[in-house]
């Protein structure tokens, strides 16, 4: 017995401590002027030094698990992710009333939108592991609206990512001064979306002279990549798991691009 327990000590002496590693999260407190807020980063203890970081935004329910569950996934490719929290106060839903009613309030004024995102942000970069000159963000439905204004309002990151996110306009007034590259992944069937916003959101950009792209899903509605999304009982919910490996895939090839790995 005493030779086992010698043999396992000693195996504990040598196996290297990384292969005992795995993704770590904290949760991050910070206020916008008198709004608590708590974001959650996310990454891998297994990775020396420093690394790109990811900004992830919400659907309009607010900073729920499935947030969470797409930053931890980022972590595990590698990067330092935070979950940033845009409404305050620990508010979440599952009543589309109410998370219209949140998103409202946050989109009825750009700069606001804009300046909460920006927080969000700023606790990204904060960390000593994020290599701070190697950042973007990514945003799912609200959340991909949310980025989309971030590229429009000059934020420094080097590009951004929209799923299924509502389509803003770039204002003419930013005509070649767009500049994070632009990643939209839209569902083709996506009734939220009327082709004459598409037509119009796609013309807003050459005529920015944006550098973008816009991968579309055919026959995908809006949260194609939510496998839960079922549960709200919305009917244009529905996930579609090609068009989710596809969007993953195409991200991960675009910040590959993006990050010069």
């Amino acid at each position: 017995m005493r030779n086992i327990a010698a043999s396992v000590l000693l195996l504990a002496a040598i196996v290297p401590a990384t292969l005992f590693a795995e993704v770590q999260t904290k949760a991050v407190e910070y206020m916008d002027e008198d709004v608590p807020l708590t974001g959650h980063l996310y990454w891998d203890d297994s990775i020396e030094g420093k690394r790109p970081g990811v900004l992830v935004i919400h659907e309009w329910w607010g900073l729920n698990d499935y947030a969470k569950a797409r930053a931890r996934m980022l972590a595990e490719l590698g990067y330092v992710a935070f979950a940033a929290d845009m409404y305050g106060n620990n508010q979440v839903t599952d009543k589309p009333d109410q998370a219209r009613d949140w998103m409202q309030e946050i989109t009825a004024d750009v700069e606001l939108w804009r300046a909460r995102a920006g927080l969000g942000l700023d606790q990204l970069k904060a960390s000593e592991l994020v290599a701070a000159d190697k950042t973007a963000a990514v945003g799912y439905c609200f959340g991909g609206g949310t980025v989309l204004h971030m590229a429009y309002g000059g934020a420094p990151v080097l590009g951004v990512v929209s799923f299924h996110g509502s389509l803003p306009a770039a204002p003419e007034e930013i005509k070649g001064q767009i500049g994070p590259k632009i990643l939209v992944l839209h569902g083709q069937a996506d009734s939220f979306v009327a082709p004459e916003v598409l037509t119009n959101f796609q013309n807003k950009l050459e005529e920015a002279e944006a550098n973008w792209e816009m991968d579309i899903y055919g026959g995908a509605r809006h949260a194609f990549t939510n496998p839960n999304v079922g549960d709200y009982g919305i009917e244009n919910l529905q996930y579609d798991a090609q068009a989710d490996a596809r969007s993953w895939a195409r991200m991960q090839a675009f910040f590959d691009e993006l990050f010069g790995e």
